[in-house]
């Protein structure tokens, strides 16, 4: 069979193929590329370019969000005009893999005709009330059922807003200020968080930012991913001081770096013995690695939990929740104020239920590691048979690899990959129809759309990279 890695006309976006390669990929009308590597055209960017040039003039940077931008790959960013399942094409009519998903939210593929069926008909009643809807009710009860530490949940537009409500959350019901974080963990870009974050923050080589005022992230204190001594050290110097500890159980902004063998256990013993809660990140984690999130995979149960992405399938959502007796300090049960106009709001919730629903289909997770770890070892071995440094680890729809010997453990290590030569990865990867998160310091995300035929395409495409850089 050609290897199907090439590019389609604009006008015509994507076809149904007839085979189907597993019950999974037959939920969805299978998307085929159109032409083979052997006889895709010349690679262009002259639409996206003209759009990115105007884009600049309008907004900063010309995008509205950095890493968007392509800064610390290089070359053109691309101007996206659809997408569907596995697939995205560009204004220019070129066509990709695609394993950014919309940095997470499309873990069933984009644009699933069962979610945007449902849309459509909640459209129908409205788009947003500003008023309670029995939609926020269902897609309460599936987290709640879901997730072990969320007895109660409030919904809110954003994984950032949802960090900055579950912060405000803890040190109300502790009484107290101060929050360690991890260094390359990134909660979203609220003034306490923007202390050695990763994700774009990383990406662009800020240490901070400016106009962050010393006053807002004097209580955060910071310690290495995967370092329990450095945060016991943080606990003594600290001691009834501490409100919160906050992190990505498997952290996905600085790059995919997992947890070592009892750290999170460690980090709930600390918790505990010093009267400080938990909170899991599970923005990107959440429903992802497995239906109940990393706290279900890796049987670690935190105080507080933050959602988003994927609960509102494609929409803008987030979520925080955590233990009753918390939770009901959040206005209007309690003091602690935070309110939103869109919260809740019928189409997100909408989308969140319908993405739940398909998820929890037996055999899903298994489906994702399957695929996923097809398309790690497959990178991986490819990159070292042809000479280069790198190292890669996955957890069902969730991956990453660095060009280091590795192992990765933390954000510095992750610092020591090559970032030049994933630059140049990534633009020939790009151009040989595959589209990955341009930047080494994002983890990289699978759905239940991909097949074995587009992981086989994506390391056919990456043998032929790697041996051009």
């Amino acid at each position: 069979m050609a290897v199907n890695l090439g590019f389609v006309g604009i006008d015509l976006p994507w076809a149904t193929e007839l085979s189907r390669t597993s019950s999974r990929s037959a939920r969805f009308g299978r998307v085929k590329m159109a032409v083979t590597l052997d006889e895709k055209k010349n690679f262009t960017l002259k639409k996206s370019e003209e759009a990115f040039n105007s884009a600049k003039e309008l907004m900063p940077g010309g995008v509205n969000s950095p890493v968007r931008a392509f800064k610390s790959v290089g070359g053109q960013p691309i101007i996206i005009d659809s997408v569907k399942g596995s697939h995205m094409w560009d204004i220019d009519g070129n066509e990709y893999v695609d394993y950014v998903g919309s940095w997470g939210p499309a873990i069933i593929g984009h644009a699933d005709d069962e979610v945007l069926a449902a849309l459509a008909e909640t459209m129908k009643k409205g788009t947003s009330f500003g008023a309670p809807c029995l939609l926020e009710n269902v897609l309460a009860e599936m987290v709640i059922s879901a997730v072990p530490s969320i007895e109660m949940v409030r919904f809110v537009n954003s994984g950032t807003e949802a960090c900055m409500g579950v912060l405000r959350l803890a040190r109300a019901f502790t009484g107290k200020e101060k929050l360690i974080k991890f260094e390359g963990c990134y909660h979203g870009h609220a003034d306490p968080f923007l202390v050695k974050a990763g994700s774009g923050v990383a990406t662009l080589g800020l240490p901070d930012s400016p106009g962050v005022p010393k006053a807002a992230t004097s209580e955060t204190l910071t310690a290495p991913f995967n370092d329990i001594a450095a945060v016991e050290a943080i606990f003594n110097a600290n001691k009834g001081e501490i409100a919160a500890i906050i992190l990505e159980p498997v952290v996905g902004n600085s790059g995919f770096i997992p947890p070592k063998p009892d750290f999170l256990n460690a980090i709930r013993k600390l918790t505990k013995e010093n009267d400080a809660l938990l909170i899991f990140d599970e923005v990107m984690t959440g429903f992802r690695l497995s239906y109940g999130g990393a706290q279900e995979y890796f049987g670690i149960t935190p105080d507080l939990t933050t959602l988003g992405k994927i609960i509102g399938g494609g929409l803008p959502v987030g979520a925080y929740g955590g233990r009753r007796e918390i939770m009901e300090m959040v206005a209007p049960a309690g003091p602690m104020y935070q309110a939103g106009t869109l919260s809740g709001n019928p189409l997100a919730m909408t989308a969140g239920i319908h993405t739940l629903k398909r998820l929890k289909e037996p055999g899903t997770y298994e489906y994702l590691d399957k695929i996923t770890s097809e398309l790690v070892e497959g990178l991986v071995s490819a990159g070292k048979k042809a000479g280069h440094a790198i190292c890669g680890g996955y957890i069902n729809g969730m991956f990453g690899f660095f060009f280091t010997d590795g192992p990765v453990h933390n954000f510095e290590d992750a610092k020591k990959s090559d970032t030049a030569k994933f630059g140049r990865f990534h633009r020939g990867m790009l151009e040989q129809g595959v589209y990955l998160a341009p930047s080494q310091f994002e983890a990289g995300f699978t759905s239940l759309a991909h097949t074995s035929e587009d992981i086989q395409h994506t390391i056919a495409a990456a043998e032929k990279v790697f041996k051009q850089i």
